[in-house]
Parts: C-alpha cells; structure tokens; sequence
C-alpha cells in the first residue's frame, strides 16, 4: 500500500474541492471557484490546474500502489 504523504493529502482535498464544484455546476449551475474567484481570474486557472494535476497524481497512485 502507498504511503500517504503531504502530496496524497493536499491531493486529497483538492480532489474533493474540485468534486464539490463540479457538482455544484451540474446540480445547481454555479461555479464556486469563479464566483469566489472570478470567472477567467488567474487564480481559478491555477486552482483549476492544481485540481488536475491532483486527478493525475491520484491515477499514478493508484498505478503504482497496483503494481
């Protein structure tokens, strides 16, 4: 089993903002990130790319810890 370090756990969490979200957009029409944010802002883009990288490094856990 992989060990959980500080990039699993920030992963994490960015990996559950990012679900939230999309829900709310799917749900309810509401992006949170850009209503915070600001729609386009350079902080939603990088919150954005944060949550993707946290998807890739979790589907490289999840390969590795199957190996």
């Amino acid at each position: 089993m992989m060990e959980r370090n500080l990039a699993w756990t920030v992963s994490v969490v960015l990996l559950i903002i990012g679900g939230l979200n999309w829900a709310l957009v799917g749900i309810m029409d509401i992006d949170a990130v850009a209503a915070i944010f600001g729609a386009g802002s350079v902080i939603a883009k990088i919150i954005y790319i944060l949550v993707g990288l946290a998807a890739l490094y979790m589907l490289y856990a999840l390969v590795v810890d199957r190996m």
